[in-house]
């Protein structure tokens, strides 16, 4: 039985244009304990490759995590199919606001240590204890308060082309260092401010609201279902709109423009600009922002040496790679030397200062 892909992503993109549905790309996670995650990983392979899923799905004892896509006529099937498993019964579907037929080409469920990577070893911490969950609506009425702090759970790639106003952005490469430089700056108000935190989808925040209570926080709040599900009912209850910028997105969209707000600038020339591209060098491929006018000077490389090296026939580039290995110095997100307008984020120490805590 076929528990694996096995099309290219050029195949899949070539029998997605011939079938010609549009398809629905959405994400959800949940905290669960799962007894066996290879079972239910190889349940899920065999049911969802049959409908024709997409994406990227992460099992482990914690839970699942999954953002995919699949044929919007597909839907009423899947949903079924999720009702079915007690634990993800009338879950939380996050829609993509703006969608793509491929933004994914490969059907990926790995079973992983944690669905979240924490570096946490403490087994009396327990993941489900979260935080007070809030919609959209109370959610601005929160960070409107001044005993509030307001903490983006992501990375700096992604809070760099969007985030709330006023957010605390954390210039931090993991979500694990966000834990310890938060927990060490609020140590001294644990009790008296709002400690209230988003990211993309809820996930991150949910596991950081059951982390701070556990360390001792008592006022402890997370936007539910994230920054997608925060759009949506803006759009849908004519809320105000607190959010600038785009929200960044794990597939191959790579991010949802939620307003016309550009917050960020070209790494190469200090325009303007918030679209994030991989450096074309096969062997550098560092996630970057590049503006169309850089694009076209660089062909799509983040530096001399890289366009250079792009330039050169394919069997050379590869001679070059070869015995290089693909660790993971070389799919760093954003930050090299010779990006001279990558943007430094604000500190969260600096934040709270200026905040007066």
């Amino acid at each position: 039985m076929q528990l694996y892909n096995k099309l290219s992503a050029k195949e899949r993109a070539e029998l997605i244009d011939k079938a010609g549905k549009n398809r629905l790309t959405l994400s959800f996670y949940k905290y669960a304990k799962i007894g066996n995650p290879q079972i239910f990983r190889d349940h899920l392979f065999v049911t969802w490759d049959a409908l024709d899923v997409l994406g990227r799905i992460y099992v482990a004892h914690e839970g699942i995590n999954g953002q995919l896509s699949l044929p919007a006529d597909r839907f009423k099937e899947f949903k079924k199919h999720l009702d079915s498993i007690v634990f993800l019964k009338g879950i939380r579907l996050n829609i993509a606001r703006e969608q793509d037929n491929k933004s994914f080409l490969k059907l990926k469920i790995k079973v992983r240590n944690k669905i979240v990577a924490d570096g946490l070893n403490d087994d009396t911490f327990d993941v489900t204890n979260k935080g007070i969950h809030v919609d959209a609506k109370k959610f601005n009425e929160l960070i409107e308060d001044e005993k509030t702090v307001l903490v983006d759970m992501r990375n700096h790639y992604e809070s760099e082309i969007g985030h709330f106003k006023n957010a605390v952005t954390p210039d931090v490469d993991t979500f694990r260092e966000s834990l310890d430089i938060i927990e060490e700056d609020l140590k001294d108000h644990k009790e008296d401010k709002n400690l209230v935190m988003y990211c993309t989808g809820g996930i991150r925040c949910e596991k950081a609201s059951a982390y701070f209570k556990h360390k001792g926080f008592k006022n402890v709040y997370q936007l539910e279902g994230g920054i997608i599900e925060y759009a949506r009912q803006v759009n849908e209850k004519k809320l105000d709109n607190k959010f600038l910028g785009q929200n960044f997105v794990f597939d191959d969209r790579r991010a949802e423009r939620i307003s016309e707000d550009v917050i960020a600038y070209c790494h190469q020339c200090g325009k303007p600009f918030d679209v994030h591209t991989n450096c074309a060098n096969e062997a550098c491929h560092l996630l970057f922002i590049q503006c169309d006018e850089c694009k076209e000077e660089m062909n799509n490389c983040c530096s001399t040496t890289c366009k250079e090296i792009h330039a050169l026939p394919y069997e050379e580039q590869k001679a070059l790679r070869k015995g290089q290995g693909n660790s993971n110095d070389i799919f760093k997100k954003g930050r090299a030397d010779h990006l001279p307008y990558k943007k430094d984020l604000r500190n969260i120490f600096d934040v709270l200062k200026n905040k007066q805590l």
